[in-house]
């Protein structure tokens, strides 16, 4: 299929999702919103060729939970929203992209100017309201994307929201695999690389799963980063398990 076409069906996709949510959200119930988010998400995955598998979904809380995951790819969201669809804190830039900006911010997006330290602070304070409310809020503690090789150190500032509202931290662990069972970084949205870029990238690769780990919920404590430091040792254990594990199976479940 030509790439071109591939590319049509994603932005005929996009434009449908904004069509769901001007005409359907305001007359839906909440859990009819979340599956039409999960549904027009997993549709997302696989129009860019990938199909969703969750490992340890024993361990998901569906309330007041801070979610906490590595960061590869601006597909990241849609993987998680096609397992659990789930509010996130993203940069401010974000919301400027042509529909993608308007979907996100009618999900529920948080949007943080990053250069702005007070506005970090009062992302924080919203995020620890929310959580006490008994919402779900997800974060990319990396602070930036990665080629999903390895993590970069995760910054704690975040966490104080779980601390506040006495929330747990449930760790999560995305891993790309390719065709041939290796891990891919094709998604990877990083260095130099445009949107555009970044969809040749994934497009071209063929078909990808798009491994989701759902790591053991943590206490939120009272120290933010040592909180950081467990939920970042945490991912970092299940993608060592997941990489193991391209020859084992961890007793996954296909989803979509």
């Amino acid at each position: 299929m030509k790439l071109a076409f591939r590319k049509a069906r994603l932005v005929v996709h996009l434009l449908v999702g904004m069509f769901v949510v001007a005409t359907r959200f305001p007359r839906a119930s909440a859990d009819e919103r979340l599956e039409l988010n999960r549904a027009w998400s997993l549709k997302m995955l696989r129009l860019a060729g990938l199909r969703l598998v969750v490992h340890n979904d024993g361990a998901r809380l569906d309330h007041g939970a801070l979610v906490v995951a590595n960061h590869v790819s601006w597909i990241d969201i849609y993987v998680i929203n096609a397992w659990r669809p789930t509010p996130f804190v993203s940069k401010a830039e974000i919301r400027q992209w042509p529909v993608v900006g308007w979907l996100a911010q009618q999900l529920g997006t948080v949007f943080i100017q990053r250069e702005k330290r007070s506005d970090a602070k009062r992302i924080m304070h919203e995020l620890a309201d929310r959580l006490s409310s008994g919402e779900l809020m997800c974060v990319f503690p990396e602070g930036t994307t990665s080629d999903g090789l390895g993590l970069l150190p995760f910054h704690a500032n975040m966490f104080q929201a779980a601390v506040l509202a006495s929330a747990p931290v449930q760790p999560l662990c995305l891993m790309y695999e390719d065709a041939q069972g290796r891990q891919s970084t094709a998604p990877a949205y990083i260095d130099d690389l445009t949107l555009a870029d970044s969809l040749n990238a994934l497009l071209r690769e063929g078909p990808l799963t798009a491994h989701v780990y759902v790591g053991a919920p943590l206490a939120a404590g009272e120290d933010r980063r040592v909180l950081a430091g467990q939920a970042e040792a945490a991912v970092r254990g299940a993608l060592e398990a997941m990489r193991g594990a391209q020859s084992t199976p961890l007793l996954p479940v296909e989803h979509g």
